[in-house]
């Protein structure tokens, strides 16, 4: 895995996305979950196809800050650059915007893991 990994995603802001309607607040703006979420994925979708067969990565980390408020009906763009690699440990710069500008900023924290390995400790606690 390389430093230098990029991402980007746009999405637009629905109904189903906002404060109000994710429980995060009461007013019908894009939610700082949905934000982050759509970080998430666009970190981890920029490093699908670097990843051996088998393996995937998961979220442990996530530091942003949710700066400015997107309406119903506006796109949100999220750009992501891998900016550290320690062994299975990935860093991430993560970055929102809507048409007026920057929403949300920060750095997100993903691993690699061994899907089925990982899905069995999960599985595990149910005993």
């Amino acid at each position: 895995m390389q430093i230098g990994i990029t991402g980007k995603q746009t999405i637009t802001v629905t109904e189903e996305k906002t404060a109000q309607a994710m429980g995060s607040g009461t007013l019908p703006v894009f939610a700082t979950p949905a934000m982050i979420a759509l970080m998430e994925n666009t970190a981890s979708k920029s490093v699908e196809t670097e990843l051996d067969e088998g393996a995937g990565t998961v979220g442990t980390l996530i530091n942003v800050k949710h700066v400015a408020a997107t309406p119903v009906g506006m796109d949100v763009t999220c750009e992501t650059k891998l900016v550290e690699v320690d062994r299975k440990r990935l860093v991430f710069e993560v970055k929102a915007y809507d048409a007026a500008g920057v929403i949300g900023e920060g750095t997100h924290e993903r691993f690699i893991i061994d899907n089925e390995k990982f899905l069995g400790k999960a599985e595990a606690k149910r005993q």
